[in-house]
């Protein structure tokens, strides 16, 4: 027996945890005797299309995809979360100058989550759900994957930012437990017209780089979740 080994299993017969993690195993503790067990690495979970800046890359277990790493790079081979370019997709994309190419990474996207499993985040207008035959709250399609609608302010996000996540491998009664809240944000995405300072609802708009951001905490929750994954039905996408 290698000397860790033996010294994580004599650490183990008198009840001490110490040295046994610090060598990467566990005390397992059963009815008449302790075995050690080795300590599973957590799943590797890539995250395509995220910020220079991104929370993310502060995460253990994260393979991050920024705009210098190019995530049309990523070969595949573990679950995912992806947040690809929106402005081409959303309720105001008439108004928007996407550079060529860019709205076809969503499509992409997609067909890299029905491969592997994992999530996908868009607005919750998001066009590319009938582009792309993504299925409305309550459905499932046939890769096995389901909408969910969430609010971002629930993980702290000031402004309410409403998304919808398209989720492969993961079924809905595995979900994390989510902070639901009722309380309003004090901040919103895109101001109304009509509202303008001095107006009773009036909340001031966020600056671009943190309507963009992903809140810490709901980084967190999406790797749980995305975690989670087990193999996805492979069908050509």
């Amino acid at each position: 027996m290698p000397g860790a080994l033996a010294a994580a299993n004599a650490a183990g017969r008198r009840g001490g945890r110490g040295l046994a993690c610090r060598f990467g195993w566990r005390v397992v503790r059963g009815v008449s005797r302790q075995v050690i067990a080795p300590i599973a690495p957590p799943l590797p979970v890539a995250v395509l299309f995220a910020r220079r800046d991104s929370f993310y890359k502060a995460l253990p277990g994260c393979d991050v995809y920024d705009e210098d790493r190019n995530a049309l790079t990523w070969s595949g081979g573990s679950p995912l979360i992806a947040h690809p370019p929106c402005r081409a997709w959303g309720g105001l994309s008439h108004f928007a100058k996407p550079v060529p190419g860019e709205k076809e990474l969503a499509l992409w996207a997609v067909d890299q989550i029905r491969l592997w499993g994992g999530a996908l985040e868009h607005p919750v207008a998001s066009r590319l759900w009938p582009a792309k035959e993504l299925p409305a709250p309550g459905q499932v399609d046939r890769f096995g994957g389901w909408t969910l609608a969430v609010d971002q302010d629930w993980w702290g996000h000031r402004a309410q930012k409403r998304t919808k996540l398209y989720i492969v491998g993961v079924d809905p009664r595995d979900v994390p437990l989510m902070p639901f809240k009722i309380v309003e944000p004090s901040h919103v995405v895109s101001p109304s017209s009509r509202i303008r300072v001095g107006h009773p609802s009036y909340r001031p708009q966020l600056r671009k780089s943190e309507r963009e951001h992903t809140p810490p905490d709901f980084a967190r929750w999406l790797v749980d979740l995305v975690r989670r994954c087990r193999q996805p039905m492979r069908e050509a996408a």
